[in-house]
């Protein structure tokens, strides 16, 4: 399942790249370490930034865990040789595509049929 996520992320990563011009993705192995590093830091790094601006993302309606997700995307940015996102507001929309591709792969994901039964099986409880 990790290997899913981290593949979705060079996915969104490389759409990103693809969409602006001022985000350079770099070569096929920059891009997956790029999208590597981005789902660790989503994974770890996010929920405790996110758990310790909770008071700060109450008061401005959420805003402040848009700067966290843009954090994530800056910091791999600056890890990454090769993958380089040039500009602050080239961050900010492309952040916004990351949200935006992310909630079309979950939507996809949520509709996607995981199994089918036979009909007439009923499933072991």
């Amino acid at each position: 399942m990790i290997i899913v996520y981290w593949l979705m992320n060079a996915i969104v990563l490389a759409i990103v790249a693809w969409i602006f011009t001022d985000v350079h993705g770099g070569t096929t192995g920059q891009m997956l370490a790029a999208a590597a590093l981005f789902g660790v830091l989503n994974t770890f790094l996010k929920p405790l930034l996110q758990l310790l601006t909770f008071p700060l993302a109450v008061f401005t309606l959420g805003l402040a865990w848009f700067g966290v997700s843009m954090l994530m995307l800056w910091i791999t940015s600056e890890l990454i040789p090769g993958f380089n996102i040039d500009g602050f507001w080239t961050l900010v929309w492309a952040t916004i595509a990351v949200a935006i591709v992310n909630f079309l792969f979950d939507l996809l994901f949520a509709l996607w049929p995981r199994h089918r039964q036979p009909e007439g099986v009923v499933p072991a409880t």
